[in-house]
């Protein structure tokens, strides 16, 4: 019986790169800060490889948050500033530009053989480019291509390739889930994965901190645009005042989305003078990886971020109101 085939094209490059990737060692690099859907990538390609005999690590310039560490398991994963290269070839998941995985790796991976990701604005920096912007997340396009390639898959990779899905479909709500979403979720849960496992390590151990943050977040919000864009701050000093950590901002900025009437919303982080900006859109319409790009930033048109080092938030909130008013303005 014919099975169905949610990548094939893809999952034909995939092949094709792995058997060349054979009596190699392969370092798996995902972006800085990094979420769900990257650690799960992360480790879902890089036991995927060892299962295949190539000899593989995951590596990235942040550590695991917390929440993320549990679905890690004995899978390699080192930290940028600790890993020493020996002809290791690199391949990056979830990453649309590669200065987003850090200027160490940056320095020690000049190529890159393989990038895969869905992000809307990825740059194909790679050799071989496997970029499905219309998937939710790129563990969706890698499961995939595992299911489609019969790849054997224990269950520590279903459960990663899980959380990945779920943690960018914001928990199956988000606009790019589809029906090959679920179905892929389905098939990963008869491979292991264990949905209220996922929840409860995701949702159900936030700190004390992280509630106190987005108490302060909350105070914070404000609206414009006749209430169609909501923005909310988190002043510089505030994850110490609070003992909250980088990790404990995940999130925040969709509770700006989810006021009824806003289309758009954002969160603006000062860290000592580096300015930090999250953008959600209800719809895919709204393109905020174009308002992204005005500023150096990217990714999805339903969720969007973008760095800039040497401001502050007087100067870039004004700048980043009148990017969104036009853009709005330019949308009709």
């Amino acid at each position: 019986m014919n099975r169905q085939q949610f990548y094939p094209a893809e999952s034909a490059s995939f092949a094709a790169a792995v058997a060349q990737l054979k009596g190699h060692k392969v370092a798996v690099l995902g972006h800085r800060r990094p979420d769900g859907d990257c650690i799960g990538s992360i480790v879902a390609v890089v036991r995927i490889l060892q299962a295949q005999g190539i000899e593989a690590v995951g590596l990235n310039n942040d550590a695991v948050p917390g929440s993320l560490e549990s679905f890690v398991c004995d899978t390699p994963l080192q930290l940028a500033k600790d890993f020493q290269p020996d002809a290791h070839v690199a391949l990056t998941v979830d990453s649309a530009d590669f200065k987003r995985v850090g200027e160490r790796l940056n320095e020690l991976f000049p190529e890159v053989v393989l990038n895969i990701d869905h992000h809307i604005s990825n740059k194909k920096y790679a050799r071989e480019n496997i970029v499905v912007a219309q998937a939710s997340a790129t563990a969706e396009i890698l499961a995939g291509i595992f299911f489609d390639l019969d790849y054997a898959m224990d269950a520590t990779t279903a459960q990663a390739l899980y959380v990945g899905i779920a943690t960018d479909t914001g928990q199956f709500r988000f606009p790019s889930t589809t029906p090959d979403t679920f179905e892929i979720a389905r098939r990963l849960c008869e491979h292991g994965a264990n949905p209220s496992e996922a929840a409860y390590q995701l949702y159900e151990r936030e700190s004390f901190a992280k509630i106190q943050l987005l108490q302060h977040f909350l105070d914070s919000l404000h609206l414009e645009f006749d209430g169609r864009v909501c923005i909310g701050l988190l002043e510089d000093g505030i994850y110490q005042q609070t003992g909250a950590t980088l990790d404990d901002a995940e999130g925040l900025v969709d509770y700006a989305r989810s006021i009824n009437g806003v289309d758009i919303g954002v969160l603006i982080e000062d860290r000592d003078g580096s300015i930090k900006a999250s953008l959600r859109a209800k719809d895919p319409r709204f393109r905020v990886d174009q308002v992204a790009k005005q500023f150096g930033g990217g990714g999805h048109a339903c969720a969007a971020g973008l760095n800039i080092e040497n401001s502050s938030m007087a100067a870039f909130e004004p700048q980043l109101i009148q990017a969104l008013g036009e853009h709005l303005k330019n949308l009709g």
